[in-house]
């Protein structure tokens, strides 16, 4: 059982983190949309629940959602200049598609203008959109609460991919991989090497358990 001390210290953790993230939110309802600023609570959100079940620090997961679209209002041509001025490496794959580079200089914005230094938040932030073979917990969640959370409507197996998350997140980030790049594949979009990097190492784990694939 805790003592006195450690009760009040653990109070006093939870009333900074909490002051913590209304800074941020103010911070980011100045600088992003009202749509954009909708999405990011609502990612946080997700991010926190997932985060319950899986047994994933909760401030970081919400922080990490939070954050994750925080470089969202650039444009593609500002921010590579941004990553070239602040000398984050993009290759010429992403350049080919420049609406994943937000994730990239997203990690650098948010520790420049919010004041994050946790390297597994920026992490996060990072691989938000391409994700990685073999990612954390926290890389995972903010991937998959990305896709799932309550404002998206489009993709045609949300329901099916949001039950998922609760059950499996690595099948979860599986299947969103499988159906973002059949949907680029379709449309004609660009798919970056590393959506095929990270496609292919989670087929590869769900093989390996048994699990059917598509």
């Amino acid at each position: 059982m805790a003592s006195g001390k450690q009760a009040k210290e653990k109070s006093s953790n939870k009333k900074k983190d909490l002051t913590e993230i209304y800074e941020i939110r103010k911070k980011l309802q100045k600088i992003l949309k009202p749509d954009r600023y909708e999405h990011s609570l609502s990612v946080s959100f997700t991010c926190i629940c997932l985060a319950m079940r899986y047994g994933v620090d909760l401030y970081k997961a919400e922080i990490a959602g939070l954050v994750h679209d925080c470089a969202k209002q650039f444009s593609d041509g500002d921010l590579i200049k941004a990553c070239e001025k602040d000398k984050v490496e993009i290759t010429e794959d992403m350049k080919k598609a420049p609406q994943v580079i937000h994730s990239v200089y997203g990690a650098v914005y948010a520790r420049k203008a919010l004041g994050i230094e946790d390297p597994e938040i920026l992490s996060a932030v990072y691989h938000h959109t391409l994700g990685k073979p073999q990612m954390s917990l926290l890389e995972a969640i903010v991937f998959t609460a990305d896709y799932i959370e309550a404002r998206r409507y489009k993709a045609a197996r949300l329901p099916e991919i949001r039950q998922m998350a609760f059950m499996d997140i690595e099948r979860a980030v599986y299947e969103i991989n499988h159906d973002t790049i059949l949907y680029l594949e379709e449309s004609g979009g660009y798919i970056c090497k590393l959506s095929y990097d990270t496609y292919q190492y989670y087929k590869e784990l769900m093989k390996s358990r048994g699990l059917p694939i598509d």
